[in-house]
């Protein structure tokens, strides 16, 4: 049985209290805790946390909305994101929800409707995110200084996401929602600004927008309100000025509506004074049309009485219904608890009884409902019951569906989480019992399902994990449980099953995937999947060590290619350094995302002109304050399968540096393989190029030999559409991949680099020197540039030259260098053309 949710009632009157537990009491998921105030309530939620907290409005010095508000502070031993409900006495819509969403309660309810607590646990705990106070607000500012300081002035009230185009402005608006959006519409952008107003507007019409004009012509600014433009700011305006634009402008509909709501409620009593023995004389007509069904039964427990309100319930008539036993209307699960209710009534064992039942509809249907059945005698001494039948269908429905969203993830309908914890720990405790019982746990991961939501959108990433949770059903049997754990991750434990079944069943698993064709619009691809594999027995029977184990199992099988399944082994060496290279990866990825980069630039000597002809941009990391190398680094990310963030990184600070300092004539800037084949790629140089205003030009690109020759044919299709924006292209480390030279007549590069390993011995082996000349002449031959890596000393500096090759790279040229560093270094490289 999975475990009961403890929920925390707040309230300072202990009927309502009770009202509430008998409310919930019923859906057998809750352990109650209560307390009659506020101060009470946070003693208790500074020892142990809640899942769920229920709070009224006046309870206590410190007040529900301010409670909330500790409880968000994360102070306190209960995640701050724990569900909130506030239940007050009476409120106005707007003005509640408008509050709650300052004070990040997830939802409030009356007391008068305490009856929705089910079907509103159902809404909170489904969606059950972090929360902020702050708003979301869109800043469309192409100058990045300005959008700076914009974010920081408004950091405290809005939570800033900043965009440099319209195009990226739009794009966002769609994908997400703001409560403000503030976009530079000064004279040079107003026609951009107009259209992106428009565009916005006619999706949204109740959207907030502040504008920040430099004209002083009113009629601009009329024209901008007439478009629909909430409020506007004059260049120059003082910042406290336009944060409280932004804060009255992101609120406005919230003040109008509620404003509306409040004149309503104060209508709706003048009205209710005005008309009070009118509603009185409409409350007793009500009562005699009752939607209840009242019912009369004798002592062979037949129906000799009914009300109208039967026909609206079920559906049969009155008349064909008296005199029939009301268990013919119960369907067959039911009949036997009514049968013995009615036989303890009638018997006088009992006077009252109450159950919840399902009764047949005509429509070949079931409906639930709540029966109170009472005990009456006559003066003649007979027996009569008198039955009331609720339709309580919705508030069952609500039960049925808050327990299986306590259990089930909402978008594929597999187990969640949660559910998947209690399992395996029941598992693990049941094999203890049972000393010849073996059990299995996988562990799945969808192969670059990243690159899919990435490219193809979050709907079509949500399509593909439909389907896949399909393919699990369909390829094992209804005795094994299925989980969606998070993301593209799965796992699924195989009951009753040995190693060699379990081995089978994954490995069914991997081939059914591979061989599924997904479809997104006119085409179809294919995934993988990579699985984890680890036994249940009652030598391996903790919950916690199994999931590590099934953890390890995967990434190994990552390491090891994809589209694979790997078996847990004790003996696997592989593991230990895995598992730290694995946490290692998580710190540099975690360091990329919050852009904690350094890019040291390396000049290139260009022999014939005398002179530095142009830069590589090399990566560094800042960890913990600490220079991390890219050997340090990259290997951590090609396991997590994330260089292409790596790239993205760097392309985009690089860029930047070029347009922001003009010693850097021409930048070369190194690709991962896996990024260069990536779709995502070159429109991420192009947003670059054209927000940082630079041209393609003065960009190289480089890939290794060995990268560029894994798929021939795509690294020609990337290299002509780099050439064709404008960019350069240089094949790096060559000669280490030993392919023919006919391969470099194949590939549209403008430079090609002399593997390192050949120059820094080729004073000493003849060998090295002849590969050194022989990709120089060759290179010649083919119109391209020789640039020789590693140029440690002036011997091979001056070799180098002799020979004729073009471009020389290495520490007796300069060592790479932060970009201000170098700018002062300079004039020395070209002077001695060291730096020692």
């Amino acid at each position: 049985m999975a475990r009961q949710l403890n929920l925390l009632i707040v309230n300072s009157s202990e009927q309502e209290r009770n009202t509430i537990k008998n409310t919930l009491q019923k859906l057998d998921v809750f352990t109650f805790i209560e307390c009659e105030d506020s101060q009470s309530a946070l003693q208790l939620l500074k020892k142990q946390a809640v899942d769920v907290v229920i709070s009224g409005l006046d309870v206590g010095k410190i007040d529900g909305w301010r409670f909330s508000r500790m409880v968000r502070s994360g102070l306190l031993n209960t995640p701050k994101n724990t569900p909130i409900v506030l239940i007050p006495p009476i409120y106005c819509e707007r003005i509640a929800e408008t509050t709650a969403r300052s004070y990040s309660i997830d939802a409030v309810l009356p007391f008068e409707r305490h009856a929705a607590l089910p079907q509103v646990l159902a809404n909170v705990l489904s969606t059950h995110l972090e929360k902020s106070s702050r708003l979301n607000l869109l800043l469309m500012e192409p100058n990045q200084q300005r959008a700076e300081e914009i974010c920081d002035h408004l950091a405290l009230n809005f939570a800033c996401t900043h965009v440099n185009t319209t195009h990226d402005a739009l794009s966002l608006f769609r994908q997400s929602a703001f409560a403000i959006i503030l976009l530079d519409a000064t004279a040079t952008r107003a026609p951009a600004a107009k259209e992106l107003v428009a565009n916005i507007l006619k999706q949204n019409p109740n959207q907030a927008i502040v504008t920040i004009i430099d004209s002083r012509d009113a009629d601009y600014a009329e024209q901008l309100l007439l478009l629909g433009v909430t409020d506007f700011v004059r260049e120059p305006y003082d910042i406290s000025i336009l944060s409280k634009v932004c804060d009255h402008a992101a609120r406005r509909e919230d003040f109008m509506v509620s404003y509306a709501e409040f004149e309503e409620k104060v209508s709706q009593l003048s009205r209710s004074e005005q008309s009070y023995k009118e509603l009185f004389s409409a409350h007793q007509r009500i009562l005699l049309h009752l939607n209840t069904v009242v019912m009369e039964l004798d002592q062979e427990g037949l129906i000799r009485f009914i009300n109208p309100a039967w026909e609206t319930l079920c559906g049969f008539g009155i008349k064909n219904s008296l005199g029939k036993s009301l268990c013919d209307f119960v369907i067959a699960e039911y009949q036997h608890d009514l049968q013995e209710i009615l036989e303890k009534i009638i018997t006088g064992t009992q006077h009252q009884a109450k159950i919840e039942l399902q009764i047949s509809h005509q429509k070949q249907r079931h409906i639930w409902v709540e029966c109170r059945f009472q005990l009456i005698k006559n003066s003649t001494s007979k027996t009569t019951i008198t039955a009331t039948l609720d339709n309580i269908h919705e508030r069952k429905q609500a039960e049925l569906q808050l327990r299986h969203l306590a259990l089930h993830d909402t978008l594929t309908g597999l187990h969640n989480r949660y559910y998947f914890d209690q399992q395996l720990q029941h598992i693990c405790s049941a094999v203890t019992q049972n000393n010849d019982t073996e059990h299995a746990l996988l562990y799945i991961d969808l192969d670059h399902f990243k690159i899919i939501n990435d490219s193809k959108g979050h709907q079509q990433g949500d399509i593909v994990l439909k389907e896949v949770s399909q393919l699990f059903g369909e390829n094992l049997s209804d005795e094994h449980l299925i989980f969606r754990i998070g993301g593209d991750e799965f796992a699924i434990i195989l009951s009753n099953t040995n190693l060699l079944d379990a081995h089978l069943a994954a490995e069914g698993i991997c081939m059914a995937i591979e061989k599924h064709k997904f479809h997104s619009e006119e085409n179809s691809y294919s995934i993988s999947c990579s699985i984890g594999l680890t036994q249940i027995t009652i030598e391996n029977h903790d919950a916690n060590e199994c999931l590590k184990q099934a953890d390890i199992a995967l990434y190994v099988a990552k390491s090891l290619g994809r589209n694979l399944v790997h078996c847990y082994s004790k003996e696997d060496a592989k593991n230990s350094a895995l598992q730290s290279g694995l946490e290692w990866g998580h710190n540099v990825r975690e360091a990329l995302q919050n852009n904690l980069i350094e890019l040291h630039y390396q000049p290139i000597w260009d022999f014939k002109n005398n002179n530095i002809a142009y830069y590589e941009a090399l990566l560094r990391l800042v960890v913990k304050g600490e220079l991390i190398y890219p050997n340090q680094f990259i290997p951590a990310l090609e396991l997590l399968n994330d260089t292409f963030l790596m790239d993205q990184c760097v392309i985009k600070r690089a860029i930047a540096a070029v347009a922001q300092h003009s010693e850097l004539n021409q930048v070369a800037i190194n690709l991962s393989a896996q990024s260069f084949l990536d779709e995502r790629l070159l429109p991420h140089i192009q947003t670059c190029l054209v927000e940082y205003q630079v041209a393609a030009e003065r960009i190289i690109f480089e890939i290794t030999e060995s990268a560029s020759i894994k798929n021939l044919s795509a690294t020609q299709t990337m290299i002509a559409k780099l050439n064709q924006l404008g960019c350069h292209f240089s094949i790096d480390d060559f000669g280490t991949g030993f392919s023919t030279f006919s391969y470099l007549k194949q590939l549209p590069a403008q430079h090609v680099k002399i593997d390192g390993s050949f120059v820094r011995d080729m004073l000493n082996d003849p060998i090295d020197l002849a590969l050194v000349k022989a990709v120089h002449d060759i290179s010649h031959s083919l119109d391209k540039r020789s640039v020789a890596e590693y140029v440690e000393n002036y011997e091979i500096f001056k070799a180098l030259k002799d020979i004729g090759v073009d471009y020389a790279q290495g520490f007796y040229i300069a060592k790479p260098m932060p970009i201000e560093k170098l700018k002062a270094a300079i004039p020395t490289i070209l002077a001695s053309k060291t730096i020692r």
